[in-house]
């Protein structure tokens, strides 16, 4: 069915939501995965123009994705890690295509339209974007209750 998939993770309490279920889609599928976090801060959106250095919120997101594939390696998933810059829809789709992935794998707040008008949709977008399956699983903040 799904030989490699692509999470999209955005360093956030939502992640645990997509996590829990990629790690039993693996499982059954015998799929490999690749975490992507893209970074869009400040220096992350300026890294190429003004050749600066990786911020200390990119060195914790890469510390954070390199952490979540250790785990995920030590439970026996093949998986690797690629941290990104720029737009997040357009680098995750670009990321699915670019490491053979097919399936994309993401998690959702549930905002509802207004916020999406005014804040935009990483999810919509990669959904509209992407040339492979996307999987959106509604996110809970980690702890929540439902």
């Amino acid at each position: 069915m799904y030989q490699k998939v692509l999470v999209a993770l955005e360093h956030s309490p939502y992640d645990a939501s997509i996590l829990e279920h990629v790690r039993r889609l693996a499982k059954c599928c015998g799929a490999s995965l690749v975490l992507i976090h893209v970074a869009d801060g400040w220096a992350a959106r300026n890294l190429r123009q003004l050749d600066l250095r990786d911020s200390e919120e990119m060195r914790e997101d890469r510390a954070y994705l390199e952490r979540l594939c250790a785990e995920l390696q030590t439970e026996g998933f093949v998986a690797e890690a690629v941290l990104s810059i720029g737009d997040p829809s357009k680098e995750i789709t670009a990321a699915a295509a670019r490491e053979g992935c097919d399936l994309i794998a993401m998690a959702t707040h549930g905002h509802r339209f207004l916020a999406d008008v005014v804040r935009g949709s990483v999810a919509n977008e990669v959904r509209h974007l992407s040339k492979v399956p996307v999987l959106l699983v509604r996110g809970e903040k980690a702890g929540a209750k439902s």
